[in-house]
């Protein structure tokens, strides 16, 4: 593949996409200063025209998760390189069909897991992998927010393709499919609701707990322990709805605590320049669509089981 010197950007999709925004009182979004140099078109138009464009290089979907494969595959057809919002697809078979036209072809595939940029989720994997702390034992993981997304209600047919994704995904790729999943769930009727899952692994306990039941003024929170046979980890964070970040993370072993230092980086920045240098040839993926199939199929699993029918 021939390295691309400027890569220009069409954003295929909702406001969501649009440059600078942000949800309101979060950081997230994307960052201009992060895309000097490239050129990025958001203007609407049809989506015809983006595929016909010889001078666009890659296509971001950020439309709604059904219509994913379908337009992914289009881009790939006519020469893109494509950047998917999670989730890949909403189907595995959807997603199967991706990945195997990613690699069929020339043209290189992302989905925007940008949770494996968080410094804080790289060094739980870290000490997983390297067993600075020994054997994992339990983790938890947290996930809280308002409803601060215009047309996100969050409900059970939607929390775990939505909000859980991510964070199963930091779980998958630190430990694999589990063996055994539960998920349970509560809803209300205007607009909102609460998972909790629980995963079953050879030597260790995963507890996902995730709401979106709570007030505006809330924001969005969340953070994880780790506790391994010989210490522990706890990370701490918020997206504020008042718009100021914060962000801990401790370990902690029988010979005292210490804070981590952890670098100033933006997650969703850090996916775009990831994209890019691996369009340029100067980095390999960590995104490919084959590498979410497994995060992709237990999501699946845990939102069959939120959306299960009551016993009477």
């Amino acid at each position: 593949m021939a390295a691309v010197a400027g890569a220009v950007v069409r954003c295929l999709g909702h406001d969501a996409c649009q440059p600078g925004h942000r949800i309101p009182g979060s950081p997230w979004g994307r960052h201009e200063g992060r895309l000097a140099g490239h050129r990025l078109r958001d203007r609407p138009r049809p989506h015809a025209s983006i595929y016909d464009d010889p001078t666009i290089d890659l296509v971001d979907v950020c439309l709604p998760t059904p219509v994913h494969a379908e337009h992914a595959l289009r881009a790939l057809a006519a020469g893109k390189h494509v950047l998917c919002e999670l989730p890949l697809a909403d189907t595995m078979d959807d997603a199967r069909r991706i990945v195997d036209a990613h690699a069929a072809g020339d043209r290189q595939v992302f989905v925007d897991m940008f949770g494996r940029f968080d410094p804080a989720t790289e060094v739980l994997h870290a000490a997983i992998a390297e067993g600075g702390h020994g054997t994992l034992k339990t983790l938890t993981m947290e996930l809280r927010t308002a409803l601060l997304w215009e047309g996100y209600q969050l409900g059970l047919d939607s929390i775990a393709m939505d909000m859980l994704h991510s964070g199963l995904d930091a779980i998958v790729t630190a430990l694999g499919r589990p063996e055994s999943v539960t998920a349970v769930g509560v809803g209300k009727d205007s607009g909102g609701s609460a998972a909790e899952v629980l995963l079953g692994y050879p030597s260790a306990v995963v507890h996902y707990s995730a709401s979106a039941l709570l007030p505006k003024p809330y924001g969005v929170r969340g953070g994880y322990r780790a506790a391994f046979t010989e210490g522990a980890i706890e990370s701490s964070w918020t997206a504020g709805y008042d718009g100021r970040p914060t962000g801990t993370l401790t370990e902690y072993t029988e010979q005292g605590s210490r804070e981590v230092d952890l670098p100033a980086r933006d997650a969703y920045a850090a996916v775009v320049d990831h994209v890019i240098a691996c369009c340029q040839g100067r980095e390999v993926s960590r995104l490919s669509p084959a590498s979410v199939l497994d995060t992709l199929q237990l999501t699946l699993d845990v939102h069959a089981a939120l959306t299960a029918p009551k016993r009477p």
